[in-house]
């Protein structure tokens, strides 16, 4: 379960580098972005079978051919907090935004949009839990660890933006 490998992904919008456990997919990262990984330690395997399937999934996506992802998830890195905020995202549909305000609401703590914001800016597994579609109250792009362009180019992929 301790078993730590990555590789890298050549997505449209740049290089990623992706990240598994035992358990599961447990990063997906644009390479140079913040709050990025230390992949020090891991051990490069493309071959290994959730890095393949992400692979994949990814591909699909880009290609508009998927809506979603179906990979199992290892996000124990996270605070208990963080985790109830990184579930909250994989509820909003492609094509689909919500705010900081209106997830800090959904989770039952609307005071906390800004710890929110926190938690969906340390979110490790970017695209496949989606905190691109978190803009702000009125509806701006705001804080995308990948870069705005990215924010930007993911939402008009996905139709949310025109």
């Amino acid at each position: 379960m301790n078993e730590r490998v990555c590789t890298y992904y050549e997505s449209p919008l740049g290089t990623m580098l992706l990240a598994a456990t035992g358990a599961g997919l447990a990063g997906v990262w644009f390479v140079g972005q913040r709050h990025g990984p230390d992949s020090s330690g891991w051990r490069e395997d493309p071959a290994h079978p959730v890095l393949q399937q992400a692979v994949a999934q990814l591909r699909a996506y880009f290609a508009g051919e998927r809506t979603g992802f179906d990979l199992p998830l290892d996000l124990r890195a996270g605070t208990a907090f963080q985790q109830s905020v990184w579930d909250a995202l994989r509820t909003i549909p492609r094509g689909g935004t919500t705010s900081y305000a209106e997830l800090a609401r959904r989770l039952g703590k609307p005071q906390a949009a800004r710890a929110i914001g926190a938690a969906v800016g340390r979110n490790p597994v970017s695209i496949v839990v989606p905190c691109h579609r978190v803009l702000g109250t009125n509806g701006t792009l705001t804080g995308y660890a990948g870069g705005l362009e990215r924010k930007t180019a993911l939402l008009q992929l996905e139709g949310a933006l025109m």
